[in-house]
């Protein structure tokens, strides 16, 4: 198995169409063809099921092709590891985040990193709530993530980087919108917009702790993945949702934030990584964490 050959599946696999992953590559149609014979006669295995009208993946090419991938990076990053000066970071890092709720802090680290390590090749991967993320991590799609803790993760490592309070996100017409403040108590007959929990939302678990905290069940009336599309939902008039603080700043028209009377319900957020796949682009990445995401001192 050669890197040519590699470099051809691959520009097969993704582009299914021989004439183009031909252009991709500069080179002939022909030439490419029979590179991609080779490789399956010594594979001892067809890639692609070839016709006049399509070109499909077989399934010994679906399981070739994350191995193809990744022979192609480590081939990138040993080019740069050769050309890099001592010192230098470089490679690929991976960061899931879950969207709105880190507006805050994710610029601050993403902006770091660009100025710090200019070589890393940062990748981002958004919509993704905990759990998804820590799965994303243990299975190494993820390098680093923003998460809501606590967590049960025992293998991945956390730190806590933002403590919130949550308040209440209303339509402008809600009755109590004109407060400056609303017990939560008084939100028990209001439908409510949530996380899914099927994807391990710490804020749904929060907002259930807190509801359940002062002698309700809240009713749901829609789930959604995405936390600005939740406030998109309160500002159409179909329920109200409790969010973070920090989410003040970027509500929809036709909405308002409202702090919470009594004691305080408290939002907890951090990153998590995998210690035991701490890469040079990672333990970089951390270090930069510290300076400008430190751990809160309450």
């Amino acid at each position: 198995m050669e890197l040519r050959q590699i470099e051809a599946f691959l520009a097969v696999a993704e582009e299914l169409h021989f004439g183009r992953a031909a252009e991709r590559l500069r080179m002939a149609q022909s030439p490419l063809s029979q590179t991609i014979k080779k490789l399956e006669k010594g594979l001892g295995a067809p890639l692609f099921e070839r016709n006049t009208r399509s070109v499909t993946l077989t399934t010994a090419g679906h399981s070739l092709l994350p191995h193809a991938r990744r022979i192609l990076e480590e081939v990138d990053l040993a080019r740069r590891a050769v050309n890099a000066g001592n010192g230098t970071v470089y490679g690929k890092l991976a960061i899931g985040f879950s969207g709105a709720l880190n507006h805050t802090t994710l610029p601050p680290l993403t902006r770091a990193l660009r100025q710090e390590y200019p070589q890393l090749d940062v990748t981002l991967h958004g919509g993704l709530l905990t759990q998804e993320a820590l799965q994303q991590l243990g299975n190494g799609a993820l390098d680093l993530a923003f998460i809501g803790l606590p967590v049960d993760a025992p293998s991945l490592a956390t730190r806590r980087i933002a403590t919130e309070r949550l308040g209440a996100t209303l339509p402008t017409d809600h009755p109590l919108a004109g407060r400056s403040s609303v017990d939560l108590l008084d939100l028990a007959g209001d439908p409510f917009i949530t996380m899914p929990a099927a994807q391990g939302s710490t804020l749904r678990e929060v907002t259930f702790a807190a509801c359940a905290a002062v002698g309700f069940r809240p009713g749901i009336s829609q789930e959604v993945a995405d936390p600005y599309t939740a406030l998109s939902l309160v500002a159409s008039g179909v329920g109200i949702s409790l969010m973070p603080e920090s989410i003040e700043g970027i509500m929809p028209a036709g909405t308002v934030f409202l702090p919470l009377d009594g004691d305080d319900v408290l939002l907890f957020s951090g990153l998590a990584w995998n210690p035991g796949a701490v890469a040079p682009a990672l333990r970089a990445a951390l270090q930069v964490a510290e300076k400008v995401l430190p751990t809160p001192t309450t």
